[in-house]
């Protein structure tokens, strides 16, 4: 897969990114994963950057990676009906800089505590249930990467 004009290389993803996400596609700003965890829709944003932080983007690309978590967020209230969205960028296990979109609401299986770091129950995304996400993602802007 070649990546989309201006994002990042899918091959230059973190290991750990790349075997605990699915890929699906790209974003203005950044790369765009969903947690394979389906349990909650849980997207992950990978700018294409050398830095670890996210306080240390250049302001026009911190400007467009927010605006797209904040249509993520949109997203997860308008469309998947979650009435709290979280977002996370702590980088100690994973030093590639990722931005982490969930969303969350009171009957959910962590709540209300932070997801990271806890048993999760181990649902797994269906192709079908991919694929009819994709679909409804892509007024966001989402791009293929091929």
């Amino acid at each position: 897969m070649a990546p989309a004009e201006g994002a990042l290389d899918p091959a230059a993803l973190h290991p750990r990114l790349a075997a605990d996400s699915h890929l699906l596609g790209a974003l203005p700003s950044a790369l765009l994963l969903l947690h394979r965890e389906a349990a909650l829709h849980w997207f992950i944003l990978v700018p294409a950057t050398a830095c670890n932080d996210l306080t240390d983007l250049p302001s026009r690309q911190r400007e467009e990676l927010l605006d797209d978590a904040a249509a993520l967020g949109a997203f997860l209230k308008e469309e998947c009906g979650y009435p709290k969205v979280n977002l996370g960028a702590l980088g100690n296990v994973v030093p590639q800089l990722h931005l982490h979109v969930i969303g969350r609401r009171p009957e959910d299986c962590c709540w209300p505590d932070p997801v990271w770091g806890r048993s999760l129950p181990g649902h797994s995304w269906s192709g079908e249930a991919l694929q009819a996400l994709l679909g409804r993602l892509g007024p966001l802007g989402l791009r293929g990467l091929s």
